[in-house]
């Protein structure tokens, strides 16, 4: 009795392969650089995206804190794996340094580098992130995600969710951009 037939094995042993490459690629750019790098980046960055998005100027203004993910590698085919590692930032001093890692399966083809800025509007959120040394994505705070597209405007009535999330700065080729199947833990970069 035949399972499998060569071209469906092939087909997995590709995918397998794949996954496995872009994991080690997810992996290397999560490693460490020193904290003073990636405080200095994820400040950059959160500037950036104020300067892009006045929407995001107005939540900076009312979060507890932001963490900022200034280069998250994503990429997949068929698995998929992304990872990088960020900052938290309370009125502009730091709290502590995190990493965004996760996994995914299903129909996804692409490598793509972008950023990604949470903002903690109370202190729910904030007490999630530093007392569990992170949060997976749908378990704990509520996150909104907040794409280019989306034309709301953020006034007081917006303020009534955990996290606002941003994915922006992309560079490559892959739609998915959400929060879905990573998990944040907290490092200790030197």
């Amino acid at each position: 009795m035949k399972l499998f037939s060569r071209p469906a094995l092939a087909g997995f042993a590709t995918a397998a392969l794949a996954a496995m490459a872009l994991a080690s690629l997810a992996g290397s750019s999560a490693k460490a650089r020193t904290a003073l790098q990636i405080t200095q980046q994820g400040k950059d960055t959160l500037r950036l995206l104020e300067a892009q998005d006045p929407r995001a100027r107005g939540l900076s203004r009312r979060a507890r804190a932001v963490l900022v993910f200034p280069s998250i590698m994503k990429g997949g085919f068929i698995f998929g794996a992304q990872s990088g590692n960020g900052v938290l930032l309370a009125h502009g001093k730091t709290r502590g340094y995190y990493n965004l890692s996760g996994g995914s399966w299903g129909l996804q083809a692409g490598v793509q580098d972008f950023s990604y800025v949470l903002f903690l509007m109370n202190d729910r959120a904030l007490s999630n992130v530093e007392s569990n040394s992170g949060f997976s994505a749908g378990t704990g705070p509520s996150v909104v995600v907040i794409n280019k597209s989306a034309q709301a405007a953020v006034d007081t009535s917006m303020i009534d969710h955990d996290v606002y999330a941003f994915p922006f700065n992309g560079k490559g080729l892959m739609a998915d951009l959400t929060l879905q199947g990573t998990k944040i833990s907290q490092i200790h970069p030197k």
